[in-house]
């Protein structure tokens, strides 16, 4: 693949954009320790992977839901209050500033989830930034999770863009690995995991922070 700066980007959601660790607060509230976000959020990750690769994967909400009742035996109202906060997270720091980058430079940009898109919508919202997204994606709409091929292919489809004209944004390297091997540009910014592990496809970019990715990616070519 021609490396050259990408037309579109697709930037994942849930600790890329948004500040999963709000969540904490709600579970300490539900009488649970804080460090359980961590394993919860990790398991039903897990599970809706494994639900993709066993068939059709239910809706996020519902794996997720699942998982507090496993993980730590929350169910009804106490389940309820945790799952609204995925609505209300707040940006990263580095989004912003990633944004500007691609606005200026005139390249369009979706946010790609296997979360529900309203809940994605609503906290873009929220964090007065939805009106800079060309759209949001979710694949719940083809009942999967990420990374099959398949589910950045639907992404790019519903994009109008080629994969190899496509970019993902992510701190998570499975997910950039998924990307690569779906024959997309991918850029994996460090700040949650560290660094890159040994066992994935390299990305095209690496970096700490997500605004850097970005620019790595513009510069491209």
């Amino acid at each position: 693949m021609a490396v050259r700066r990408p037309d579109v980007v697709l930037f994942d959601v849930f600790e890329t954009l948004l500040q999963l660790g709000a969540l904490r607060e709600r579970f300490v509230a539900a009488g649970r320790p804080p460090h359980e976000l961590e394993l919860f959020f990790a398991r039903t990750l897990r599970d809706g992977m494994a639900y993709t690769l066993a068939g059709d994967a239910p809706p996020f909400r519902d794996v997720a839901r699942a998982q507090l009742k496993i993980t730590s035996g929350l169910d009804g109202e106490r389940a309820d209050a945790v799952l609204a906060g995925f609505a209300e997270l707040p940006l990263q720091p580095d989004a912003l500033p990633a944004f500007e980058l691609l606005g200026q430079a005139g390249i369009p940009f979706y946010a790609f989830t296997h979360g529900a898109a309203a809940v994605a919508e609503s906290a873009l919202t929220n964090a007065g930034v939805r009106d800079r997204f060309a759209g949001v994606l979710s694949a719940e709409t083809i009942h999967s999770f990420k990374p099959p091929a398949r589910v950045y292919h639907w992404a790019c489809e519903q994009a109008g863009a080629d994969p190899a004209a496509t970019a993902l944004v992510a701190v998570h390297s499975w997910d950039t690995h998924g990307a690569v091997r779906a024959g997309l540009f991918a850029g994996l910014a460090t700040r949650l995991e560290g660094g890159l592990s040994p066992v994935v496809e390299r990305p095209h970019v690496v970096a700490e922070r997500v605004d850097e990715v970005v620019s790595g990616l513009l510069g491209l070519g």
